[in-house]
């Protein structure tokens, strides 16, 4: 799939043309022999300035960790051009074809016993308002491929393909719309439209036939003096098989086991970097009642789905991944990773570099960032605490899946789930309690590929962001847990 090409150069002049053809009649011979030393450098030459041209037009850089080593059979094969023209335009079929779509990778548990699985979406998937107030992040981008009818139609379809069970979904403004195609795939859905001027929201949508909803129950951050965001938490209980229920029936069986329940929360995290205290109580508010939600319901597996507006290894990616954090040690305007650059380039983030991190964070240790009472109220609950915990034990699904070096950090987590102009790195996840075991994720875009298609939408993907996937499996089903 090509993105966001360029025209081609119109063809030369008809005194040019014939030159060449007077030149090949007393030359013939002679180019027949070079020809294919040409071609070579022909084609070193064209990939060298297709190279400079990339480098040049980029306006984001991402610093990722450095590259780790993985088994073989978790990296992208390198694909090997033909030494002739027709072969190189073959591989650049295939090579497109490979690098747009997405890959499942597997973990190595054995899950062969497991009859239980679900597979889980958190998706944001660019509210239609959001997209038109900021223009300035979708320049790049194709005004047919921002059209809401359009990307509509392409989530639904994308959703399709990976044969979901579970979806999360943030920055939804029509959810009516989404409803109406999900419902005729199986689905329903509840929604909470964020409080104050904004018109987006979280949705949760699970498949009919696989669950019922047995509690809902929204968190509106305003009550706590944490802006307009909002989140969601369901509890699910998956539907016994018609068949088995049928057969302990008509043998006078003792009646099967309770059904499997589960605890599904949503959550769009603020975006604001500078306000570190309002997205971290954020994040402990709605932790904090999953577990009571969790426990009030039997001690039940939690699976989460966000954007979190922060990056991985950050202090609230550490928070939520430790379950406790000391604010003292961090600065309020970088806790979520996300660094400003100068005034000229204001609003464009990047992943922070960790060594310069470490040194910060060394610096921050001997001063002790200072946090006003009300920002320390806002972050902990408390204006005299200096920690923040949480009693939810949570893993990172892709974390817990050994992926391809070209679409992961050196610590398991996607290099990137969204890219427009001003951004591109990694704020989404999917989190899930020990109960839960991830069995398959699917992999993330590779930057180079991102980058050439100069932003998200596109012409394949519906939103700015990645869809994250993941299939997860009861664990004590599972062979050795």
């Amino acid at each position: 799939m090509k993105r966001g090409h360029r025209p081609q150069p119109p063809p030369e002049p008809s005194s040019s043309r014939a030159a060449t053809v007077t030149k090949r009649k007393h030359h013939c011979l002679q180019q027949e022999q070079s020809r294919s030393s040409k071609s070579n450098s022909n084609s070193r030459h064209a990939k060298r300035c297709r190279t400079r041209i990339v480098s040049e037009s980029e306006t984001l850089t991402v610093v990722p960790d450095p590259p780790r080593t993985l088994p073989a059979s978790n990296r992208f094969e390198r694909l090997h051009s033909s030494s002739t023209p027709r072969g190189k335009q073959r591989h650049k079929k295939s090579s497109a074809r490979d690098c747009n779509n997405r890959q499942w990778v597997s973990s190595s548990c054995d899950t062969s016993n497991c009859e239980d699985k679900v597979v889980v979406v958190s998706y944001n998937i660019l509210g239609v308002e959001n997209a038109l107030k900021h223009p300035d992040l979708y320049y790049k981008v194709p005004c047919k491929f921002l059209d809401w009818d359009r990307r509509k139609i392409l989530i639904c379809e994308e959703i399709n393909h990976y044969n979901a069970s579970i979806l999360c979904f943030q920055e939804v403004d029509r959810f009516d719309d989404l409803d109406n195609l999900f419902q005729n795939n199986g689905f329903k859905g509840v929604y909470k439209a964020r409080t104050g001027e904004a018109y987006d929201g979280c949705a949760i949508f699970w498949k009919d036939k696989l669950f019922t909803l047995l509690h809902q129950e929204n968190i509106e951050f305003r009550s706590f003096a944490l802006r307009d965001n909002v989140a969601q938490l369901c509890v699910l209980e998956m539907i016994q098989n018609q068949s088995e229920s049928e057969l302990y029936t008509e043998r006078s069986m003792s009646p099967p086991t309770l059904s499997r329940r589960l605890l599904v929360g949503n959550i769009h995290v603020l975006f604001n970097p500078n306000r570190g205290d309002i997205k971290l109580g954020q994040v402990r508010i709605f932790l904090e009642r999953a577990y009571e939600l969790s426990q009030e319901w039997g001690d039940i597996p939690v699976v989460i789905g966000g954007d979190l507006n922060s990056l991985p290894q950050s202090a609230i990616y550490q928070f939520v991944a430790s379950s406790k954090l000391d604010i003292h040690l961090h600065d309020r305007r970088k806790i979520s990773g996300q660094l400003e650059y100068p005034s000229q380039c204001r609003g464009r983030f990047q992943n922070q570099n960790p060594a310069r991190y470490n040194v910060l964070k060394s610096i921050s240790r001997s001063l002790l960032y200072r946090w006003s009472d009300e920002e320390r109220r806002l972050a902990t609950g408390s204006g005299g605490a200096t920690h923040v915990q949480h009693q939810l034990k949570l893993s990172s699904a892709y974390h817990g899946v050994p992926g391809s070096c070209r679409t992961r950090d050196n610590h398991g987590e996607p290099l990137a789930t969204s890219y427009h102009s001003k951004f591109m790195g990694t704020v989404d996840y999917i989190w899930h309690t020990d109960e839960l075991v991830p069995v398959r994720a699917l992999e993330t875009l590779p930057i180079d590929i991102l980058r050439r298609s100069g932003g998200l939408p596109s012409k394949k993907w519906g939103s700015d962001h990645l869809a994250l996937v993941c299939e997860l499996a009861f664990a004590d089903d599972i062979k050795g847990i």
